[in-house]
C-alpha cells in the first residue's frame, strides 16, 4: 500500500529523532519516496548524512541561505502525506498558534496534503492542561494524531509521551491509505447545523448547533473516498475538502427538500439539529412590540429522518442523532427502533464538553442489533472518526 506513495517526514527536537533512520529505511523498503526536513534541534539528535543517505534524497533544514530558497509550498503539495515525528512539545505549540519560525512550521502551514503526527514528549508534559488543549486544536485542524506510547522515558520515569515505534508508525501510514479508499464509489448525504424558523423578516425560532459536528463527519466521508454531499443549515463552518458539495438551506422545509432530492445515497448521517416546530405563519412585515403579548402559532416540521427511514432500503445505511436532556438511553433506542436508523448517536447535555457549540463532544452509538458503544469525551474530529469507523464496519 506504500509503494509510490509519496511521504514528507518533518523531524523536530526531541530524543526520539534517534529512531527515524529507522522508519525512514523501512518506508524505502517499502516504495514508498521519503524527503526529510529537520529543525535545527532536530539536528542535535540524527545526522542530515544519515537521513539523507536512507531517504535517497538531500535532506532539508533553512527556509533560505545565501544561494538558495527552499520552496516550502512544493513540498507540502508534492507529498501524498506529511508526517512529523517526532513531534515536540515547542513544535506542537507553534502548529496549534500558527508560529512559523522556520522551513517545517513553513512547510506545514502551506501544505495541501493530510498532515499526520507522531508527538513524543515526557509525561509531565504530556498531560499538561495546555498540551492537552494544543493536541485538541491541531484536531480541529484535521490533523492526524498517532496515539504516544507507555514506556520508559528519556527522563528515565516510566509514563505516558513515548513516541510511537517506527512499526506502529509504518502499520499506521498503511492503514491511513487503505481508509482513504474504504469508501471510494459509495454517495454519502450528511445534514449539518441547525434550521431557522421564520417568525417575520427580522426574526426566526432556532438553536444553537454550530454544525461542526455534521461538518466534521462530512470531511471524515470524504477523506475516506466517499461522495459526499453535505445539507447544511446557517452555520459559520468552511467545508475544507473541495470534493463536498455544499447546498445552503435555512429553514426545516428547505433541508426536508433537499433531503429527498439527493436520497440515492449508500450512506446518509442525519446531524443536523431540525426544529420540530415552525411557526404556522410568517409575518409580511416586521412585528412590533405594541402588546403585551405576543403569542405565535406554531405547527411541526416534516420529519426528515423519518422521512429518509420509511424509504430506506436494505443495502443503504441510515444515521441519526439524539440530543437528549433526560431518559437519554431509552429515547435513543425508541428513535433507533421508530426511524429505521441503522445507528442512532446520543449525546447528552448532561456531559460536560458535549453538545452545541463545543469543540468536543461526547457519545454512545446505539446499533439495530441492541449492542451500543460508548466513547469519551474527544474533538468533534475524532467523534466523527469513531462514527464513520462504525458505519464502515457495517458496510
Amino acid at each position: 500500500m506504500l509503494a509510490g506513495k509519496k511521504v514528507l517526514i518533518g523531524v523536530s527536537g526531541s530524543i526520539a529523532a534517534y529512531k527515524i533512520p529507522l522508519l525512514v529505511r523501512q518506508l524505502v523498503k517499502e516504495g514508498a519516496e521519503v524527503k526529510v526536513i529537520v529543525t535545527e534541534a532536530a539536528k542535535s539528535f540524527v545526522s542530515k548524512l544519515t537521513l539523507s543517505t536512507l531517504s535517497k534524497s538531500p535532506v532539508l533544514d533553512v527556509l533560505f541561505d545565501e544561494e538558495s530558497w527552499s520552496n516550502h509550498v512544493m513540498l507540502g503539495r508534492w507529498a501524498d502525506v506529511m508526517l512529523i515525528a517526532p513531534l515536540s512539545c515547542n513544535t506542537l505549540s507553534k502548529m496549534a498558534t500558527g508560529l512559523c519560525d522556520n522551513l517545517l512550521m513553513a512547510t506545514y502551514l502551506s501544505a495541501t496534503c493530510p498532515v499526520i503526527v507522531a508527538p513524543a514528549m515526557d509525561e509531565d508534559m504530556w498531560h499538561h492542561s495546555t498540551t492537552r488543549q494544543n493536541l485538541v486544536t491541531l484536531a480541529t485542524n484535521n490533523v492526524t494524531i498517532i496515539p504516544v506510547e507507555h514506556g520508559e522515558l528519556a527522563s528515565g520515569l516510566i509514563g505516558d509521551g513515548r513516541m510511537a515505534e517506527p512499526e506502529t508508525i509504518v502499520q499506521f501510514l498503511t492503514e491511513f491509505f487503505e481508509n482513504g479508499q474504504q469508501l471510494t464509489g459509495k454517495k454519502a448525504l450528511v445534514t449539518a447545523g441547525p434550521t431557522y424558523e421564520a417568525i417575520d423578516p427580522v426574526r426566526f425560532i432556532g438553536n444553537h448547533s454550530s454544525g461542526k459536528m455534521g461538518y466534521s463527519i462530512a470531511e471524515e466521508l470524504a477523506k475516506r473516498g466517499a461522495e459526499v454531499t453535505l445539507i447544511s443549515g446557517p452555520v459559520y463552518c468552511e467545508v475544507k475538502n473541495k470534493s463536498i458539495k455544499l447546498i445552503k438551506t435555512t429553514s426545516a422545509e428547505q433541508m426536508y427538500e433537499n433531503c429527498l432530492a439527493n436520497s440515492d445515497f449508500d450512506i446518509a448521517v442525519m446531524a443536523a439539529a431540525v426544529a420540530d416546530y415552525t411557526p404556522v405563519a410568517v409575518a409580511p412585515q416586521k412585528i412590533k412590540k405594541t402588546e403585551a403579548e405576543l403569542i405565535i402559532q406554531l405547527k411541526k416540521t416534516k420529519d426528515i429522518l423519518g422521512a429518509i427511514g420509511k424509504e430506506k432500503r436494505d443495502q443503504q445505511i441510515l444515521v441519526g442523532f439524539a440530543l437528549e436532556t433526560e431518559n437519554e438511553e431509552e429515547n435513543a433506542k425508541k428513535k433507533l427502533k421508530g426511524k429505521n436508523a441503522d445507528i442512532i448517536v446520543l449525546n447528552s447535555l448532561n456531559d460536560k464538553g458535549a453538545g452545541f457549540k463545543n469543540a468536543t463532544n461526547k457519545v454512545t452509538l446505539f446499533f439495530k442489533d441492541q449492542t451500543k458503544k460508548t466513547f469519551d469525551l474527544k474533538s468533534k474530529e475524532l467523534v466523527a472518526k469513531d462514527i464513520v469507523d462504525a458505519i464502515t464496519e457495517l458496510m
